[in-house]
């Protein structure tokens, strides 16, 4: 089953979030901000799904940084709640123009 960015942005808005240890680590390492998080989880689209990811499905989510740089965000969902799992800055090396399409290898 697909994860909708509407559950998210819902989960998102009643603040049922979870922030993995991992994603703190991210946010402090990169320089992104809770709020940026935020914003590309409510204004960003979901560019890949991951349906087998353990322990809950997962997908990728493109989006912007309150400034507008690009960000993605891989995020989960599980127990009613988003999980947020690691947060990068996409790379122009590793994606095509648009940040949504991985370059072919």
């Amino acid at each position: 089953m697909d994860i909708s960015i509407d559950i998210i942005r819902e989960l998102c808005n009643n603040r049922a979030m979870i922030w993995t240890g991992h994603i703190v680590r991210r946010l402090r390492e990169r320089g992104i901000t809770m709020d940026d998080v935020r914003n590309c989880l409510m204004t960003g689209d979901i560019i890949e799904q991951y349906p087998g990811d353990y322990p809950y499905p997962s997908c990728l989510i493109s989006g912007k940084t309150v400034s507008g740089k690009a960000l993605h965000i891989v995020a989960g969902i599980g127990q009613g709640r988003l999980w947020c799992v690691t947060t990068y800055f996409p790379s122009d090396e590793k994606w095509n123009a648009g940040d949504v399409r991985r370059k072919e290898r």
